[in-house]
């Protein structure tokens, strides 16, 4: 036995140089096949194929707008949960009956690396709008709480609005059967959370020039309140002095009228065109003009 290790010694001390070479050789094989090996598991796709099943996952995601992006870079797996997920598929052929986190909770997380600028408040691109904003830095609500997360559509799921929305039903005008994503834009040059040009888009009679013009339409009308505007709401909210111009007192407690009665909305002024089959109604037809002095 010593004499073996004595020829040992004398080996390594007569091939030191080369013994050193072929270590380095090794150490460098291994160390270029081990960033290959890690390269393909973290930024190939087909690595993803020796576990599933995913052609058609594969065709939905090429048809997406995230067909640039690798499965790695949303599908992420911490170090651990790849060795978790070895063992359990060795020792028991299979992943265990839970979802793992690479399929279900890293996708959700990996959103804001990409769109954390997209959905700042007060920015301009096309996810930039101040509905993102409220809801996720405001509220932090979470991606999936919104969007559905099927087939790499992600697109929002209206029901989920009423979750927390629960008060904010649309009511009257037949207005009913609307969802909340047909007025509330969180897309394009969205800089609140309902724009005019969406009402517009509907009621398309609306008059854009004239008294009132540059008020907004949810200036006035509620939707999830009262749509419908009362001479009450007039009074209260804006032309609480307007009883005292002209005619008005008398119109309003002696004749019983409204204001509605009169200024047709949308239209709002009473003159030379609007006047007969109005004020004739009641009275000999005066001048418009008149009503003010």
């Amino acid at each position: 036995m010593e004499s073996l290790l004595r020829a040992l010694e004398r080996f390594f001390e007569k091939n030191r140089t080369g013994l050193f070479l072929i270590m380095f050789l090794v150490a460098a094989i291994g160390l270029i096949v081990g960033y290959r090996y890690y390269n393909y598991t973290k930024n190939e796709p087909e690595f993803c194929m020796t576990c599933h099943m995913m052609q058609e996952s594969v065709n939905t995601w090429q048809k997406s707008k995230h067909w640039q992006i690798k499965c790695q870079e949303c599908h992420k797996m911490s170090v651990f949960e790849q060795n978790r997920l070895l063992v359990a598929y060795v020792a028991k052929g299979s992943t265990g009956p839970q979802a793992p986190a690479h399929a279900r909770t890293a996708p959700w997380q990996a959103c804001k690396r990409c769109h954390v600028e997209d959905i700042k408040q007060g920015s301009l691109s096309v996810r930039q709008s101040y509905g993102h904003a409220r809801h996720v830095f405001m509220e932090n609500i979470g991606c999936d709480k919104c969007h559905s997360g099927g087939s790499h559509t992600f697109k929002p799921d209206e029901k989920n609005c009423s979750r927390c929305h629960k008060d904010r039903l649309v009511h009257g005008m037949g207005m009913e059967g609307l969802s909340c994503l047909k007025c509330h834009a969180y897309g394009e040059n969205t800089r609140a959370g309902v724009q005019v040009e969406r009402c517009l888009g509907c009621h398309k009679d609306i008059r854009l020039t004239g008294p009132m013009a540059g008020l907004k339409c949810y200036d006035c009308h509620k939707p999830h309140r009262q749509i419908s505007l009362t001479s009450n709401d007039c009074l209260k909210n804006c032309h609480g002095n307007e009883v005292q111009v002209g005619q008005h007192r008398i119109h309003m407690e002696k004749a019983r009228l409204e204001c509605l009665d009169c200024h047709k909305p949308h239209g709002w002024t009473v003159g030379g065109k609007q006047a007969p089959g109005l004020c004739d109604r009641c009275h000999k037809l005066k001048d418009p003009n008149s009503f003010i002095y």
